[in-house]
């Protein structure tokens, strides 16, 4: 069946086999920051934003994504212009082997954006659903408060143009 999907701003036109789910169409469009763990929505590697809000890809069907804005790692910065999360998970070295990262960056995206000064506790309930094997918890909390603070920082200078 074909289904439109809006993917980091841009229309996409896709044909998808019924019941495919949306970290399968996401991949076959060529999205590989979104990544494929446990399949069972535990992990977190297949975040992706829908409408803003974190979800797991591997636990929806691609055809109920229709009509949202669908946003994936590959939408907020790039290596040359990083956003200021990726530069802020960079410079608190919360980046090992990067599996896990495009969920966390993602999950911490959705947490600033309706929470701009998280506490310490309010980040660990966001980052809740995501799993890290490398790094342990310490340096990406430190770099989720460092992403809020360079966000802040952003936010002064453009005059609070987001």
């Amino acid at each position: 069946m074909k289904i439109k999907l809006t993917i980091n701003g841009r229309e996409r036109l896709s044909d998808v086999p019924e019941g495919e789910r949306l970290l399968d169409t996401l991949r076959n469009l060529g999205y590989t920051g979104v990544k494929r763990g446990c399949d069972e929505g535990t992990c977190g590697t297949c975040v992706v934003l829908l409408d803003g809000k974190p979800v797991n890809s591997c636990m929806l069907f691609s055809h109920g994504s229709q009509g949202a804005e669908i946003t994936t790692i590959e939408g907020l910065g790039t290596p040359q212009n990083p956003h200021p999360i990726q530069r802020a998970f960079v410079d608190a070295g919360a980046v090992q082997c990067g599996f896990c990262t495009p969920g966390m960056v993602l999950s911490t995206k959705a947490l600033l954006d309706v929470n701009p000064d998280p506490t310490e506790d309010e980040i660990k309930l966001a980052l809740d659903g995501q799993l890290c094997r490398c790094t342990g918890y310490v340096k990406i909390i430190d770099a989720v408060k460092r992403a809020a603070s360079l966000l802040s920082e952003e936010s002064k200078v453009s005059g609070g143009a987001s």
